[in-house]
């Protein structure tokens, strides 16, 4: 028997003609499978089924949970319920897909092979933001960024209370191994394998090119102290998602969560074969073999 008795079910939260559709069929094929199945409330009204439940409900009760859309999808659903420590699987509707990692045309293949513990496992590291008592997480990154003004922001970096350096620049991107394929990757950040533990940061637009990205231990206390702050011109977002409240010389302090998020793939899952093939990268052509 499945060690999966309920999974939960998450739809994107914005409008795909595709979305409705996928769901039922995926909660259909669960039944089908014995699973017993609860939605997300909004995946439930798409569904047309009603009475879900919270996301943080969903991963109290499931076993499992599914997330029908893009990698924007995956992280609202993994930072909600990180502390559960719930896996989660993804379906992708959405564009790259480097979380979302099941395609809809054999999502009952794969799905069947899951429950039937043929999977390969691993655990992603989030990261905790504090800013004068205001609390986000991330799965990603934390970003340190300028907001409704051309001018560079003036900061200063300390990584486990040891002055690093100031600088004036657009902002700052704290990824953890996971976000160095989001917006670390445009900054000009390099790939970490997502089992490195390891941070990220990644300066954006620096006025001196001599600041580069920096890769420090996961374990680090990164703190950021802003210079001649100014309301309403420097945000501090998580995920891209959540913004935290700006406060007059508050430190902004990010650190590795004490708590885990866990994806499942279908065994034979191949982060590099990702890479590959969301980046574009070259391969080798059908029949080729290798030089």
């Amino acid at each position: 028997m499945s060690r999966f008795r309920t999974v939960g079910i998450i739809g994107k939260q914005l409008e795909d003609a595709r979305l409705a559709s996928t769901l039922v069929r995926l909660a259909r094929h669960l039944h089908q499978c014995g699973v017993e199945v609860l939605y997300e409330s909004q995946a439930g009204a798409i569904a047309g089924v009603g009475g879900g439940v919270t996301l943080t409900d969903l991963g109290r009760r499931c076993d499992l949970i599914v997330v029908v859309g893009g990698d924007g999808t995956l992280l609202h659903a993994a930072r909600d319920t990180a502390e559960l420590d719930v896996p989660l699987v993804g379906i992708n509707l959405g564009r790259l897909g480097f979380l979302v990692d099941v395609s809809p045309d054999n999502l009952e293949q794969r799905l069947d092979q899951i429950l039937g513990g043929e999977f390969d496992a691993d655990e992603r590291t989030v990261l905790d933001a504090r800013i004068d008592g205001a609390f986000g997480r991330a799965v990603n990154d934390v970003v340190l960024h300028k907001w409704n003004t051309v001018r560079m922001i003036e900061f200063e970096t300390y990584i486990d209370g040891q002055f690093v350096n100031a600088q004036r620049s657009d902002g700052m991107i704290i990824s953890t191994p996971t976000g160095s394929t989001a917006y670390a990757l445009s900054g000009g950040g390099p790939l970490i394998h997502p089992s490195l533990d390891a941070l990220l940061l990644v300066p954006i637009c620096p006025h001196t090119l001599s600041n580069r990205p920096l890769v420090v231990a996961g374990h680090s206390s990164i703190q950021i102290r802003i210079c001649n702050y100014e309301p309403d011109q420097v945000r501090l977002t998580c995920d891209g998602q959540v913004d935290l409240p700006m406060a007059d010389g508050a430190p902004i302090v990010i650190e590795r969560s004490a708590h885990r998020v866990q994806l499942l793939h279908p065994r034979g899952h191949n982060h590099y074969g990702i890479l590959r093939a969301k980046l574009g990268w070259g391969g080798h052509k059908r029949g080729d073999e290798p030089c």
